[in-house]
């Protein structure tokens, strides 16, 4: 793959589907996990493997994964690699919809990965080429 290859439009909306999938995941199989307790490692782990919800989240977390995959086969993985830091935005987000406390020092994290997103992706630079 050249790496000066344009990243297109379907690059980004892989990028996106991947991290949304991923993050996706994670909540599910949090909240599955969080349902099923356990007494111990093994009775834990195979609570989880017996929950549905914990067994999405895995099947998102897999779906992520053949996506991310097609990106690195497209995208350079100095463009594609920052954007995975948003699904530590999105799940941010969605522990603030189901209640959680999100601190300030929290939300001034997520400003910082967002930033730094936008300055490593090449946007940023991309009007000064």
């Amino acid at each position: 793959m050249s790496s000066h290859r344009t990243v297109t439009r379907v690059d980004y909306a892989l990028i996106i589907a991947s991290v949304v999938l991923a993050a996706t995941g994670q909540v599910l199989m949090k909240l599955g996990m969080g349902a099923v307790g356990g007494s111990s490692f093994a009775a834990t782990i195979a609570a989880g493997f017996t929950e549905p919800v914990v067994l999405f989240g895995l099947a998102c977390y897999a779906a992520s994964t053949v996506s991310w995959l097609i990106v690195l086969s497209r995208v350079p993985l100095s463009v594609a690699y920052p954007f995975g830091a948003l699904a530590y935005v999105a799940v941010v987000l969605v522990a603030l919809a189901t209640g959680e406390h999100v601190s300030v020092l929290r939300w001034l994290g997520v400003a910082l990965i967002v930033g730094g997103i936008w300055l490593v992706s090449g946007r940023a630079n991309a009007s000064r080429a």
